[in-house]
């Protein structure tokens, strides 16, 4: 009778870490390899995150509960045409498509405190699959604080940037934008949120703030809306974000400090 050899994976001392982080520590391995499971895991998680680039913003379920609780909802593009385009041109994901700015022109907005925005970015996957439960949150917070809101931008094919153009043509204090995050090899559906006080076109990274990792075995929604109505509040009360708006995670002060080493950055 044949005797099958089993195979003799050696552990790892990390393996203790791995309750605290999703990133790939501790895979163990068989002789001078990694084990085969943890290769072919390696491989699925590649897939999921190519996936998540080219996914589609799926506005249908956002735009019906969106208007069950009676908010308007207004689909604009960007200037890149499609996917191929985005990803060559980041330059014309910050845009809004013509058409789009001549939406926005018409409907002659009234003046806003807030304006949120819901974009695909890098991974649609994680709009569609994290943005509702933080944005019915974060729409009940700010009434209760008594903050106007616009109507709610879909965009498709856009970069962080554009909210800086639908704020000021929505005449907004502050644009709020969830933008799907690039996606990495332990987490392809990772939401993050781009906070801005007086939007304007033109303007660069160190004049927000990000809350970044939101989704379900990240940054949890309840918590994501708290840290942004810390940061809405302290942006009306001092008239900045950026750089100059310190989030002390949960110490509730802010500093105003000028930080010399702050540049641009090219989203």
């Amino acid at each position: 009778m044949n005797k099958i050899a089993k195979t003799n994976i050696e552990a790892d001392e990390w393996q203790s870490l791995k309750a605290y982080t999703d990133a790939r520590i501790a895979l163990g391995k068989t002789g001078v390899s990694i084990p085969m499971a943890e290769s072919l895991a390696f491989k699925l998680a590649h897939a999921h995150a190519k996936d998540a680039v080219y996914s589609t913003l799926d506005q249908g379920p956002l735009i019906s509960m969106l208007k069950e609780i009676h908010q308007p909802v207004l689909s604009l593009n960007s200037q890149a045409a499609n996917r191929d385009i985005y990803l060559q041109r980041p330059d014309l994901g910050r845009k809004l498509a013509d058409d789009s700015v001549r939406k926005l022109q018409q409907i002659n907005p009234v003046p806003a405190d807030l304006c949120i925005i819901l974009a695909d970015g890098l991974s649609a996957s994680a709009i569609n699959e994290n943005a509702w439960p933080v944005v019915n949150l974060l729409l009940e917070a700010a009434k209760k604080m008594n903050y106007t809101i616009s109507a709610i931008s879909l965009v498709e094919q856009a970069r962080v940037a554009i909210a800086d153009e639908i704020g000021h043509l929505l005449k907004a204090k502050l644009s709020i934008i969830f933008i799907g995050e690039r996606p990495g090899l332990s987490s392809f559906d990772s939401m993050g949120a781009y906070i801005t006080f007086d939007p304007l076109p033109g303007l660069t990274d160190e004049r927000r703030n990000c809350i970044s990792n939101i989704r379900q075995k990240g940054l949890s929604a309840a918590l994501a809306v708290d840290k942004i109505m810390y940061l809405v509040n302290e942006a009306f009360r001092l008239q900045i974000t950026g750089v100059m708006l310190k989030d002390h995670d949960g110490n509730q002060k802010t500093e105003i400090e000028m930080d010399p080493r702050a540049k641009s950055i090219d989203e």
